[in-house]
């Protein structure tokens, strides 16, 4: 979480460099170049100054990485400790060229920016604190700096700016509709949870991110569920999944909320099950579609059985009926988790420890290729079983819309005969009404009710009342 820092090497001497080049600007004379910045519900007008790109850091506390931070374990607790060494500056423009959603991949975004800055110049000019930490322009500085460039323009916040007021005026920046490159998912939520640890109150938050207050609470949920997730796929050996795995989750992961609120206050149970199953496929990378198929119905089937009897850990375990929760000071006891739920937990939770096993690639860690492989095998295996029970649900589902699509044709043609007989009646009023072609299409109607009777007939050995009355009605038209 957020913190204060302290003051880079050599601080004093380049804040003293700052504040000569602010007075030279200051006494140039003509009109000067100046950024806005927001803080504090107030603008604050600060002067432009070229600084050497040699003497500026990246920013420890941007919001832009920090759910990448987790990349390398070894480097960030470095970066923690010591913001300004060389190898931590190095592994922050790492990231800042890295991929969102894939840390070892180069971010296709960076590329182009390094493109546009190295075609037309700086257009926007950066931030920095008096001390010569890039608040806003971490990510223009290391293209700049990849270009060969030697300075940059800058404008320089007040001295009297804490660490508080720095990440204030970064996040206000970057919640600008007009800026460039958003940041990733999990950070965005990331900077929210971080302003609710301000004391600022959802109504403010949702304000400033522009979104209602039940997105709020719909992302603070989903940030929830994923440090839940992180902390149970750690295991003995301290491997864990990272928040970066979750990026580009986020249609699924909401509609995984919105399905869990709409359940939880129905079946508690039946929600649970259902948020462990989505979030495993979620985890084992299957697409939208293929996640929406596991709702209410797939369990009515029994297909999450089927994965549990397939899944891993699937070995006979004896039955033990779940204990029950004393709530301290009152001597009640609720009702534990039901062993379905239990059963379900167990079976994510070694698909969570092998994902961790198998996505932390990093070197400092002597894992094994026995032990990838055999996380990689209960993962494979995983997936087949989930591929084999979205598949059929899949099937069921098609199978049910195609027993409701005659019906829903049906209804939707009541509707447009009632719109008609309004029709009929605003045409005969203002004495509109073309009568031969109503008269045609009412003929067209008869054929086709003919047709929809033969076919309703057969089979049935007793029609409801609904096809008796349509088979009557064609009877009566034949003897005509």
């Amino acid at each position: 979480m957020m913190r204060e820092l302290p003051a880079p090497p050599h601080a004093d001497e380049l804040s003293e460099l700052i504040k000569k080049k602010v007075a030279e600007a200051q006494a140039a004379g003509g009109t000067r170049e100046t950024v806005t910045v927001d803080w504090n519900e107030q603008k604050a007008h600060v002067d432009v100054i070229d600084l050497p790109l040699s003497k500026l850091y990246f920013n420890p506390s941007t919001h832009r990485i920090r759910a990448q931070r987790s990349h390398d374990v070894a480097r960030d607790s470095e970066l923690d400790q010591n913001p300004w060494s060389a190898e931590s500056q190095d592994y922050l423009r790492l990231l800042l060229q890295a991929s969102p959603t894939d840390t070892f991949l180069r971010d296709v975004d960076f590329d182009a920016l390094k493109e546009s800055l190295n075609e037309f110049g700086q257009n926007d000019p950066g931030l920095v604190t008096h001390h010569g930490v890039l608040v806003n322009g971490n990510t223009r500085a290391a293209a700049l700096r990849e270009l060969g460039v030697q300075s940059m323009r800058v404008g320089v916040l007040p001295e009297s700016f804490t660490w508080a007021d720095i990440n204030a005026v970064e996040l206000s920046l970057q919640l600008r509709r007009d800026h460039r490159r958003d940041y990733s998912y999990i950070n965005r939520i990331i900077a929210m949870e971080e302003q609710a640890g301000l004391g600022r109150t959802p109504e403010q938050i949702a304000k400033d991110f522009r979104i209602q207050v039940r997105t709020y609470h719909q992302e603070r949920w989903i940030l929830a569920t994923i440090r839940e997730l992180i902390k149970r796929s750690r295991d003995a050996g301290g491997d864990s999944l990272r928040l970066v795995d979750w990026e580009g989750a986020q249609e699924r992961l909401k509609e995984l909320q919105r399905l869990y609120v709409k359940l939880e206050t129905l079946d508690r149970d039946q929600a649970e099950i259902l948020k462990e199953l989505r979030l495993a496929a979620i985890l084992l990378n299957f697409s939208k579609t293929d996640v929406r198929h596991i709702n209410e119905d797939f369990l009515k089937e029994g297909l999450e059985q089927r994965l549990l009897s397939a899944g891993p850990g699937s070995e006979a375990r004896p039955e033990v009926k779940p204990a029950g929760v004393v709530i301290p000071g009152l001597g009640v006891e609720i009702p534990a988790a039901s062993s379905a739920v239990a059963d379900m937990k167990a079976l994510n939770d070694r698909l969570l420890r092998a994902a961790a096993v198998v996505r932390n690639k990093n070197e400092g860690l002597d894992l094994g290729n026995e032990a990838k492989e055999q996380a990689q095998g209960i993962l494979d295996g995983a997936r087949k079983s989930f591929d084999e029970a979205i598949e059929a649900a899949g099937r069921s589902a098609r199978l049910r819309k195609r027993k409701q699509l005659a019906p829903a044709r049906l209804a939707e043609a009541c509707a447009s005969i009632d719109q008609c007989v309004s029709d009929l009646v605003q045409a005969r009023t203002s004495r509109s009404l073309d009568e031969e072609a109503f008269d045609d299409a009412v003929i067209k109607l008869r054929g086709s009710l003919l047709k929809l009777a033969q076919q309703a007939s057969r089979g049935l050995a007793d029609p409801g009342d609904g096809v008796a009355w349509l088979m009557d009605a064609v009877a009566t038209e034949g003897t005509r």
